[in-house]
C-alpha cells in the first residue's frame, strides 16, 4: 500500500515557528512531527510513501534524503489547498492509498485500524472542533462533513488522515479534500469513519505544548551524555551524547535533552521539558513544561515555564516566561489562550525581562531595564 504525507503548507497559525521551517519540521520531543507520521507508516509495513512538499521545499527535502526509509518527493509550486496537494501526487499512485497530514501526530495504531478499509477516514472527539472539518456519523459512516463551522453540530472531527481508492481523484473539483469528500458523498459513494486511538494536531503555537508533553511519554530513557554524581535524574530521562549536566542539578523526567548541552549546575529541569541539541541553561535556572529548541541559551536565574522557545534564542539572567490569559487575534480568529510565552528563532532578551502570556516574533530584541512583554511583538522588532 502507498501513503501520501501533505507537507507542503506552512502552518500560518503556528507563526512566527513557521517563518524558517515548515510545521511539519517543528521539533517535538526533539523529532520533526513529520519523522512521526513516517515511523507509524513503516511499523505498519508502509514503506511506499510519497511526500508532497512546497513552501520551504529543499529544507524538507533535505531531510526526508537523511531518512533510513526511501521517500518520493512531489512538488506543489503553488500552494492551493490540500486536494491540490493530493493532485500533485496523482502520477505517482498504483492503488489504494492513504493520505496523512505531515503536520499531525498519528499513532501506528490508528493506522492499522484503517489501511486495510477502503474509503475511510480516521475521526476523534475533540474540545475545539471549529478548528477543523466536522464529521457527522450514522452507523459509522459519514454522513456529512462541514470545514471549520463557526458554530459545530458536534464534537467529531477528522483527522485529515484517509484511506482512499484511485477513483477518489474524479471527485476533486475545488481545492480542499474536505470539498471532494463532500462531493463524492453527493454521489452516492460512501466513506467509513474510523474512530483513532491516539492523534494530535498544533493549531497554534501553544498547542505544541500539549503535543510534547504527550510524545514525551513515548521517548525511552538514555543516558549517553556525563551528569555530577550529585545530579538527581527522576522518571524518564533521555541526555544525548556529549550534554553535561552539573552537580546538585535535578531532573524530573519525561524530559530529553539533545546532544552537546551544558546544563547547570543548581538548575532544576521539571516534566513535559524537551531541550534541543548546543543549549546552555547556566546555573539556578527552573525550566518546566517547555520547548526549547537547538542552540538556545538560558542566563541564570531564570524561569521559564509554559513556553516554546525557537532556534538560537538568547535570553540573559532573571529572565522570567509566566502563564496568564489575554485576548488574541491569529489568522482572524479571535481567541483566548492561557500560556507563558511562545518566542520566534533568534529572540534576545536583556536582564530581568518578564514574558507574560505574549508571541515575540524572529529576531526580536529586548533590551535591559526590567521591561515585561505581554502583547505580541512583531519580527525584528526592538524593544528599548
Amino acid at each position: 500500500m502507498q501513503a501520501v504525507i501533505l507537507a507542503a503548507g506552512e502552518g500560518k497559525r503556528v507563526r512566527p515557528l513557521t517563518h524558517s521551517r515548515p510545521k511539519a519540521l517543528i521539533p517535538v520531543a526533539n523529532r520533526p512531527i513529520i519523522e512521526y507520521v513516517i515511523d507509524a507508516l513503516t511499523k505498519n509495513g508502509i514503506r511506499d510513501i510519497i511526500v508532497v512538499v512546497g513552501y520551504r521545499k529543499e529544507q524538507v527535502t533535505r531531510y526526508l534524503n537523511q531518512l533510513n526509509v526511501p521517500v518520493s518527493v512531489v512538488v506543489q509550486d503553488k500552494q492551493l489547498g490540500t486536494a491540490h496537494a493530493l493532485k500533485c501526487a496523482e502520477p505517482k499512485i498504483k492503488g489504494d492509498f492513504l493520505v496523512l497530514p505531515g503536520d499531525n501526530y498519528i499513532d501506528a495504531g490508528s493506522i492499522a485500524k484503517i489501511k486495510n478499509v477502503r474509503n475511510a477516514m480516521l475521526v476523534k472527539e475533540h474540545p475545539s472542533p471549529s478548528n477543523f472539518g466536522v464529521v457527522q456519523l450514522m452507523d459509522g459512516y459519514v454522513t456529512h462533513i462541514v470545514e471549520k463551522p463557526e458554530q459545530s453540530p458536534g464534537f467529531m472531527v477528522s483527522t485529515g488522515i484517509f484511506s482512499l481508492t484511485p477513483s477518489f481523484f474524479t471527485h476533486i473539483t475545488e481545492n480542499n479534500i474536505t470539498d471532494a469528500v463532500s462531493c463524492m458523498l453527493q454521489d452516492g459513494g460512501q466513506i467509513q469513519g474510523v474512530i483513532a486511538d491516539d492523534w494530535q494536531d498544533a493549531i497554534y503555537p501553544w498547542d505544541l505544548l500539549k503535543m510534547n508533553a504527550r510524545l514525551l511519554v513515548h521517548t525511552p530513557p538514555s543516558h549517553e551524555g556525563t551528569s555530577s554524581r550529585n545530579t538527581t535524574i527522576i522518571g524518564a530521562v533521555h541526555i544525548g551524547k556529549g550534554t553535561t549536566i552539573g552537580p546538585n542539578t535535578v531532573i524530573s523526567g519525561p524530559v530529553v535533552i539533545g546532544k552537546d548541552c551544558e546544563i547547570g549546575p543548581n538548575c532544576c529541569i521539571m516534566p513535559d521539558t524537551s531541550i534541543g541539541a548546543r543549549v546552555k541553561v547556566e546555573p539556578f535556572c527552573y525550566i518546566g513544561n517547555a520547548l526549547l529548541m537547538d542552540d538556545c541559551s538560558i542566563g541564570s536565574h531564570s524561569r521559564i515555564l509554559d513556553a516554546v522557545l525557537g532556534e538560537g534564542c538568547i535570553l540573559s539572567d532573571h529572565t522570567t516566561t509566566c502563564m496568564s490569559a489575554s485576548l488574541m487575534e491569529i489568522e482572524g480568529t479571535v481567541i483566548k489562550p492561557e500560556f507563558g510565552a511562545i518566542l520566534g528563532d533568534g529572540v534576545q532578551a536583556g536582564a530581568f525581562t518578564t514574558f507574560r502570556n505574549c508571541i515575540v516574533g524572529n529576531n526580536t530584541t529586548v533590551e535591559d531595564g526590567n521591561r515585561v512583554i505581554s502583547s505580541s511583538v512583531p519580527d525584528n522588532s526592538l524593544v528599548i
